[in-house]
């Protein structure tokens, strides 16, 4: 038996037209036999989805289905009509939402010959993300052919409507119970054919050549930022618009500093006697100066200190971020006898909560516990 044609596309009996276009789309996307080469169950389910959504958006169709049910179009299948809706091809609203979901794959035609966009991946370092910089992007694309000034033809040589596609840079072919649309092979689509073709670009008005480009990079960018360059990718197909030139940014990693936001962190190491008596250190800065931090008495591993517009410059912006110190108390190794013996002296006079409060309340609550 049949399967319910509202059931196949998981829609209502009132269901509207954007409803049924929508749940096609959906089952379309999953079960296209592009998209599931090989796989018969996929390929059938796509035919159902298919069949139940020409007869639903058909408003005569929909009529006679929700009168008679399949029962409405036996007879045109046994006339050699094939499914309901299947009279040779789709209709242009199919064409259109497989052009829609696919971008254009299976029904791409003349007006679609512009040049593709180009990506250019480049590596910066953090003080150049934190000024800015004029860079040189070089990479070999697709240019206007200078011969043949983008045309695909020689001079006095006119484009004629092509013979394969009619002009419609489009061609049709069966596959299985639907009909699907590609760019014609003849003429790549573009729905016109020359007679003397240009040499050096072979007709397609464009050829290769290396672009060297200059790139303002604002400062402030961050790891991943995409800066767009119009008109500065792949020329189009016999002077058609060109794609764009994006340029993707990666930040390398620093020795000193750590990127977070509009911050930058910096990892300072402080010997154990100025965290333990204080003091003062100098710490570089991204931006090339030295910033002075005060280091408190009793200054513990991990501590932070927070110094106001010391970090990154923020993006499109005058302020900058803050530059954060994280204390890493160092531990004293390789000591001297004399150093052994102060030390020993200090481990013994310093017994108690007063001057390791944490370590002392750890132990006790150990003590307690067990």
């Amino acid at each position: 038996m049949a399967k319910d044609y509202y059931e196949t596309l998981g829609v209502g009996q009132t269901a509207s037209d954007e409803e049924i276009k929508k749940a096609y789309r959906k089952l379309a996307m999953k079960y296209h036999p592009d998209k599931n080469p090989g796989d018969k169950k996929a390929e059938e389910k796509f035919r159902e989805a298919t069949e139940a959504y020409e007869v639903l958006l058909d408003s005569q169709k929909r009529a006679a289905y929700d009168r008679y049910g399949h029962a409405a179009f036996t007879q045109q299948q046994q006339g050699g009509g094939g499914h309901p809706g299947f009279s040779g091809g789709f209709g242009g609203s199919f064409a259109d939402i497989i052009d829609e979901m696919f971008g254009g794959g299976f029904s791409g035609g003349a007006q679609n010959q512009s040049g593709a966009d180009v990506r250019y991946n480049m590596d910066i370092t953090l003080e150049e993300a934190f000024k800015g910089k004029n860079a040189t992007v070089k990479f070999a694309t697709l240019v206007t052919c200078t011969s043949c000034k983008g045309s695909g033809g020689e001079a006095g040589s006119r484009p004629t409507n092509c013979t394969a596609c009619h002009g419609r840079g489009k061609t049709r072919y069966q596959q299985g119970f639907f009909t699907i649309e590609r760019a014609c092979a003849t003429c790549g689509g573009a729905g016109q054919t020359i007679a003397k073709p240009c040499r050096p670009c072979n007709g397609s008005g464009r050829t290769r050549k290396e672009k060297n480009l200059e790139v303002k990079i604002p400062a402030g960018v961050e790891e991943g930022t995409r800066i767009r360059i119009t008109h500065e990718g792949e020329a189009g197909l016999r002077g058609a618009p060109a794609g764009d030139l994006y340029v993707f940014l990666n930040i390398k990693q620093h020795s000193l500093f750590k990127r977070q936001g509009s911050d930058i962190l910096c990892k300072v190491p402080i010997q154990m006697t100025t965290a333990v008596l204080g003091g003062e250190i100098e710490v570089p800065a991204i931006d090339g100066s030295q910033v002075s931090v005060k280091i408190p008495t009793g200054t513990q591993p991990g501590q932070q200190f927070r110094v106001k517009s010391k970090g990154m410059s923020i993006l499109r912006a005058t302020g900058r971020g803050d530059m954060i110190i994280e204390a890493k108390v160092e531990t004293p190794v390789s000591l001297s006898k004399k150093q052994r013996e102060l030390m020993e002296q200090f481990a013994e006079l310093g017994k108690g909560e007063k001057n390791s409060p944490e370590s002392s309340g750890f132990f006790r609550k150990v003590k307690d516990l067990f």
